[in-house]
């Protein structure tokens, strides 16, 4: 069975990508490469001994894309590819609509064409807005506060209303949380391009040297101690959610929504604290405004998850710390570049 993998190149798609190999999937890797490294690539074949096609594709690109579904005889999508800075949508909106939404619809109408009607979707919690209470459960209000989030919910309802007009399309909406962390190994991680939009990557470029000190957005939150509350889940944990989701599908007609989340939130300073003591780095950081956008309190109830995919989060916030900083100390600069990668051709 083969698996398009958009964004694979990406942080969450590129442990995806090496979930799917360990569990005998064949994949194509598809990535435009506009935040994500090349070498990750090459990354995922060392870690699982096994080839496949990575090509260089943007999604507002349908004929390529066109080509590529020609090529091949694709099961499934798993769609990870888009623009996810919560910051920089709000500074430059049209971009976030223009590549998340287009390249989306691009997405569907050929999967529509080739008759590839199976798709995991990349969503997020930001699509419950500023909720009224917590934890946030798969049927709470849906609204948005940026324009990163209101491209998750706008991607929900195309698809949603993609769904009643041909109900033989199966589609999992998986609503992330807050991913961190990296795979065991030290080999493939998060590793943005400039200065990280995300806070742990910013922790460990502090930790590491790279950063001088952490900006703490807002210390007047209704918390237990003024910080944002968030609920941090693995990467691996998170994309093992995934794999369930497709053999859902493989199973299951209709679409679904699940929240990828571990049910427990921890404050800003509680993630500062635990890196700080796993690791025995110094994390010097400063409280600033609060940032456009963001909310004071978001985690998962992830029971949905648990009943209906057999899937919960197991790892723990310590193991988040320490495989993060297993990462960045093994890979002080990311990925180094690589040019002795196979770029495949349509």
């Amino acid at each position: 069975m083969t698996i398009l993998v958009t964004g694979g190149a990406g942080y969450i798609g590129s442990h995806a990508a090496v979930e799917l190999l360990n569990n005998g999937y064949d994949i194509v890797l598809l990535d435009n490469l506009s935040n994500s490294q090349i070498e990750s690539i090459n990354r995922i074949k060392e870690l699982t001994g096994k080839d496949f096609p990575f090509y260089p594709i943007d999604l507002l690109n349908r004929g390529e894309l066109e080509t590529l579904f020609a090529k091949y005889d694709f099961k499934a999508v798993m769609h990870f590819a888009g623009l996810k800075a919560v910051g920089e949508s709000v500074e430059i909106p049209l971009n976030y609509y223009h590549n998340n939404i287009t390249g989306t619809i691009n997405l569907c109408e050929v999967m529509a064409k080739y008759e590839v009607k199976k798709l995991v979707f990349s969503s997020s919690a930001t699509v419950y807005g500023n909720p009224e209470r917590v934890p946030i459960d798969e049927s709470f209000p849906l609204s948005a506060t940026n324009p990163y989030g209101r491209t998750k919910l706008m991607i929900e309802e195309i698809l949603r209303d993609l769904y009643v007009s041909d109900s033989t399309w199966r589609i999992a909406l998986l609503r992330y949380f807050n991913p961190i962390g990296a795979h065991e190994s030290g080999r493939i991680g998060e590793n943005p391009n400039g200065i990280p939009n995300n806070l742990m990557p910013y922790i460990s470029q502090v930790a590491i040297g790279k950063r001088e000190m952490l900006s703490v957005f807002g210390n007047d939150y209704e918390t237990h101690d003024g910080t944002g509350v968030r609920d941090f889940i693995h990467v691996v944990d998170l994309v093992r959610g995934h794999l369930k989701a497709l053999q859902y599908l493989e199973n299951n007609e209709g679409i679904e929504t699940f929240n990828l989340g571990t049910g427990t939130g921890y404050s800003v300073l509680d993630l500062i604290n635990t890196f700080q003591s796993v690791t025995s780095q110094k994390i010097p950081y400063q409280f600033v405004e609060r940032r456009a956008g963001d909310i004071g309190i978001c985690f998962a109830n992830p029971e949905k998850a648990d009943k209906v995919l057999g899937w919960k989060a197991e790892k723990n916030l310590e193991e988040m710390c320490r495989d993060t900083w297993n990462w960045q100390r093994n890979n002080p600069n990311g990925y180094e570049t690589s040019n002795d990668i196979l770029l495949h051709e349509i």
